[in-house]
């Protein structure tokens, strides 16, 4: 039988000695790779799935297309974040418990949001912005009917990795390959 670290270990990409996983870190989603990026999306959206079936959590809390609104986004990433830490097996036996009172918090926090952006069960719009004196008026905003919200959700992320891909291919195209320059 084997031990926990033991099914932890992943093979070394040369062959050599076993490495342990990458330790939890926190997620910048504004300067993820596109690739870094992709495997963040499917890492929490993996995580959603199973955490509003969990725990019951309705759309009020967290709805379809959260991944189509930032403050849900970061809320959620952050709450993930925590929860992979609290349940390290190297962490204190404690920490789960701090993860469920501070589990409490965020969802009361991810009710703000959903009300605030104004998704719902069936329905979705953009987050209303708030439009500062001297700023361009806004756009109107339209609510758009979900209708299937697995496929939305590939839709977004292979439009942000494509985005991002694009941004990574125009830095290296300027990017002076001998002094390691920029050129604009």
């Amino acid at each position: 039988m084997s031990t926990p670290d033991e099914t932890l270990r992943e093979p070394a990409p040369d062959g050599g000695p076993e490495l342990l996983p990458e330790p939890p870190h926190p997620v910048n989603w504004n300067i993820l790779t596109a690739d870094e990026a992709e495997t963040e999306w499917l890492e929490l959206n993996a995580w959603v799935n199973w955490l509003r079936r969990t725990y019951g959590l309705p759309a009020a809390v967290i709805p379809p297309l959260w991944h189509r609104h930032p403050e849900l986004v970061w809320e959620l990433s952050a709450l993930h974040l925590h929860w992979l830490g609290a349940y390290d097996p190297e962490q204190n036996g404690s920490a789960p418990l701090g993860w469920h009172r501070d589990f409490a918090d965020a969802r009361h926090r991810l009710r703000e949001w959903v009300a605030a952006s104004g998704t719902r069960l069936d329905r979705d719009r953009p987050t209303r912005q708030t439009v500062w004196p001297g700023e361009e008026p806004a756009a109107p905003v339209e609510e758009t009917p979900i209708t299937d919200r697995d496929a939305d959700f590939v839709q977004h992320v292979l439009d942000d990795v494509a985005r991002r891909r694009a941004a990574e291919d125009e830095f290296y195209r300027n990017l002076d390959p001998d002094t390691g320059e920029i050129h604009p």
